[in-house]
């Protein structure tokens, strides 16, 4: 099993690296998105938000301190579930559908991310 949770470990980390790198090479686009939600300061939203997904990330991935990576991935999923996938305001039913599906996912994303303070330190194989 300790393999097992190395191996699922390791791909929730990259998972969240690599949308924590994402936010810094499409910066530009995800910031404009971003304004067209209402983020204030845009740019400096989606700069701070990659950082908590690439400490979060390597935190979880690496096994290093892994509640500063839990706190990490939450400080950035409740924010951008309410303000960015906010499907309860949306008209267009499509879209609506769309948000609803990202918040939902979302919320099951914090679910399992929140089940990591329930293992015990330290985690095998960790740095």
């Amino acid at each position: 099993m300790d393999v097992a949770f190395l191996i699922g470990r390791i791909i929730v980390g990259l998972y969240w690296l690599f949308s924590g790198i994402r936010h810094f090479t499409g910066l530009s686009m995800t910031a404009g998105y971003a304004a067209s939600k209402g983020v204030p300061a845009p740019k400096l939203a989606v700069a701070g938000s990659g950082l908590l997904l690439i400490i979060g990330g390597l935190s979880l991935g690496l096994g290093y301190k892994p509640l500063v990576g839990v706190i990490a991935i939450c400080l950035f999923l409740i924010p951008v579930s309410l303000m960015i996938h906010n499907f309860w305001a949306v008209q267009d039913p499509m879209q609506r559908m769309g948000e609803m599906v990202n918040f939902t996912k979302n919320v099951a994303l914090l679910g399992s991310t929140l089940m990591f303070l329930a293992i015990p330190l330290p985690w095998p194989y960790s740095v």
